[in-house]
């Protein structure tokens, strides 16, 4: 289309295959769409856009993503305000008509895919290394692992018995985020006020034995603790066969509030942290292809698919060219 669309604090530049929607700096705009800055969606990430009445003589175009396209929604899962609504853009009421145009634009690229949750991340998420402080400690990740930090001012007795912490992606299977503008969404402390908390989700942790500082043991061994797997990737609120250790007692979790960590820091750090969670996870029906397969020789299709997430953490950063190109090689050659 090539056109643009201007609205409050937010810019929509419409290209063939997307939209490049940019956030002003300035008081009047959220945090989180400051700290974002830019944000390019294809439109085969959106399963619908809308217009609808906005307050205060305003209309509403929002573009409504697919399930699984965006790393930044699925973290959210739902929580976020409407003035923090990445996929929103404020016109006034007058350019009703043009919101309706470039609406019905959108939609006539919208395939039958749209209806569909995405396979793989369509939008990118913020890139590592990221870092922000929570109320009990500081998170940061690289790339390739996420490290927490404890500071003597908040941290619990649990969390500075089990010392500082690591955990590779290759250890996780999904992030539990937790707005601190979130009705009702306590982690525990801070004391005064609401909180949130980041917890990481250990593979294997379901099913293990509970210790006294909170810890499991079992499927997922002596570092799998309370709460990991308990909820999937991006949402928050599954049930569980145990007590979820609370998130200021959990070593695997931070917490944020009182001006520390707050969405616009700890969200993006979430959705980095799910992208790459996911581009390490292999495909379950890469499982399902190799038990398909002939015994001593490898399913050709379970080698596409091992290339193909070779390439996502190429592309990610996690692979040098050197190390993507050495084990493509390795794969190839078991065809």
């Amino acid at each position: 289309m090539g056109d643009v669309l201007a609205g409050f604090q937010t810019v929509w530049e419409f290209d063939t295959d997307s939209v490049l929607i940019r956030f002003e700096r300035g008081i009047r705009t959220p945090k989180l769409l400051q700290a974002l800055g830019e944000r390019r969606i294809p439109y085969e990430a959106l399963s619908a856009v809308e217009v609808t009445p906005g307050k205060r003589g305003t209309i509403v175009l929002r573009a409504v993503p697919r399930p699984g396209a965006d790393p930044l929604m699925d973290a959210a899962d739902g929580q976020l305000k409407d003035g923090g609504d990445p996929y929103r853009l404020v016109l006034p009421a007058e350019r009703g008509s043009l919101a309706e145009y470039y609406a019905e634009e959108i939609r006539t690229t919208l395939g039958p895919a749209a209806a569909t949750a995405a396979e793989s991340y369509l939008v990118a998420a913020p890139t590592p290394p990221l870092s922000f402080k929570a109320y009990d400690g500081k998170a940061s990740f690289d790339g390739k692992a996420v490290s927490f930090r404890w500071f003597w001012t908040g941290a619990s007795s649990a969390k500075w018995k089990a010392g500082d912490q690591r955990f590779r992606i290759d250890e996780l299977s999904g992030v539990e985020w937790r707005s601190p503008e979130s009705k009702g969404g306590a982690g525990g402390s801070p004391k005064q006020g609401r909180s949130g908390y980041l917890r990481l989700l250990e593979h294997g942790a379901e099913g293990g034995h509970r210790g006294a500082d909170g810890s499991t043991t079992g499927m997922g061994g002596a570092r799998a603790r309370a709460g990991a797997g308990v909820v999937a990737s991006g949402s928050a609120g599954a049930g569980s066969t145990g007590t979820v250790t609370r998130p200021d007692h959990d070593p695997a979790a931070v917490v944020f509030g009182l001006g520390y960590g707050l969405v616009h820091e700890s969200l993006p750090f979430a959705a980095a942290v799910l992208e790459a969670v996911r581009s390490s996870t292999p495909d379950p029906s890469a499982g399902r292809a190799r038990s398909a397969a002939q015994p001593g020789r490898r399913d050709p299709a379970d080698i596409a698919d091992r290339i193909r997430h070779l390439g996502e953490l190429h592309t990610a950063g996690l692979l040098t060219d050197d190390e993507f190109s050495s084990k493509k090689a390795e794969l190839l050659a078991e065809l």
